[in-house]
């Protein structure tokens, strides 16, 4: 019988905060037995394993950077919408870097189908629409963007631009001015 309480999205959410604490790599139904003082068997009724663990923690933080990306995107446009992304992406990775680190695993593809990672295409084209890229071209920019994205939040969460000036936070305008510069004039194959 299973523990009063205990259901797969309780775990879930609390291994996503478990993995904000303790980071992604750590999160374990052992880890989150010990957090609930239940026996590990008690939570297999409701998870799988560990790796069924990390990939509801995966689906969970890309349905919330889906929602938050939504929101944000909400009656923007441009280079507007293009800033209001980008921090949605920079401020989930700083808040929730545990969670972060688990929007990055890598996914069946049955799975990742039905995740949300199929809105965070579909709201990086939508941002794209205001540039006027056609394919291939709005491939490629879905890719810069999630790279340059990613790339820098992971750099800044490992403190790769604490030890020198300017600020990350001016870094990270200019480099958003220089994305929009970019997608204004796209180069031609």
């Amino acid at each position: 019988m299973a523990r009063a309480g205990l259901t797969a999205e309780r775990l879930t959410r609390a291994g996503a905060e478990l993995a904000d604490e303790v980071g992604f790599d750590k999160v374990t139904v052992s880890a989150l037995a010990r957090r609930f003082d239940v026996k590990v068997a008690s939570l297999y009724s409701h998870l799988k394993n560990s790796q069924d663990l990390k990939t509801r923690i995966a689906l969970l933080a890309l349905e919330e950077l889906a929602d938050l990306g939504a929101a944000a995107l909400a009656g923007r446009a441009g280079k507007d919408a293009l800033t209001a992304f980008a921090n949605v992406y920079r401020d989930y990775a700083r808040e929730h870097p545990g969670r972060y680190a688990a929007a990055q695993l890598r996914l069946d593809p049955e799975t990742a189908a039905a995740g949300a990672g199929v809105r965070h295409a579909q709201m990086t084209r939508a941002i794209l629409r205001g540039y006027d890229l056609t394919e291939p071209d709005q491939t490629h920019a879905v890719r810069l963007l999630g790279s340059v994205f990613h790339g820098y939040a992971s750099l800044e969460m490992a403190g790769g631009f604490s030890h020198s000036a300017p600020d990350a936070q001016e870094t990270w305008s200019r480099i958003l001015d220089a994305l929009d510069a970019l997608l204004r004039n796209w180069p031609a194959p």
